[in-house]
């Protein structure tokens, strides 16, 4: 079997990901292994007082993202797809690798969405950043708005 890291963000085109994710698994006999990777800083607010950590909001935030996994893993598996999830925090791109390692994946699958030039200077771009470092071959989906 093909194992597949399919790192989410949650964002308003996660459906297509999971849709060329699912697509391209059916072809190779691949199972997805869905990763959300948590920024660290969910329960920091800055305030009159300065830096101020609120354990609670981190919480929530975190026991809500672990629903959307359920209900994407859920989705995967009504296509007859094999799918196990993590959530994790820490910094994306060397979780993400980190976790392919573990997982032995034979590919990440990440999606473009059609941003570059001066976006990529100023923000990023976690996909851009995985292809450059990846040892593990990352199979880009199209992402159109």
């Amino acid at each position: 079997m093909i194992n597949i890291v399919l790192p989410v963000d949650f964002g308003e085109k996660t459906d297509q990901l999971i849709d060329g994710a699912v697509k391209f698994a059916k072809q190779v006999n691949g199972k997805i292994n869905l990763i959300h990777v948590a920024p660290t800083d969910i329960g920091f607010a800055i305030g009159d007082m300065g830096y101020q950590y609120f354990p609670e909001v981190e919480e929530n935030e975190i026991r809500e993202e672990l629903v959307q996994l359920n209900k994407l893993q859920q989705r995967i598996l009504a296509h007859d797809v094999d799918c196990e999830h993590l959530l994790k925090q820490g910094i994306a791109k060397d979780i993400i690798l980190e976790y392919a390692k573990l997982k032995n994946a034979d590919f990440i699958v990440m999606g473009s969405h059609g941003r570059s030039g001066i976006y990529d200077v100023f923000v990023g771009s976690l996909t851009k950043g995985l292809t450059k470092s990846s040892p593990i071959p990352v199979l880009v989906v199209p992402i159109h708005n």
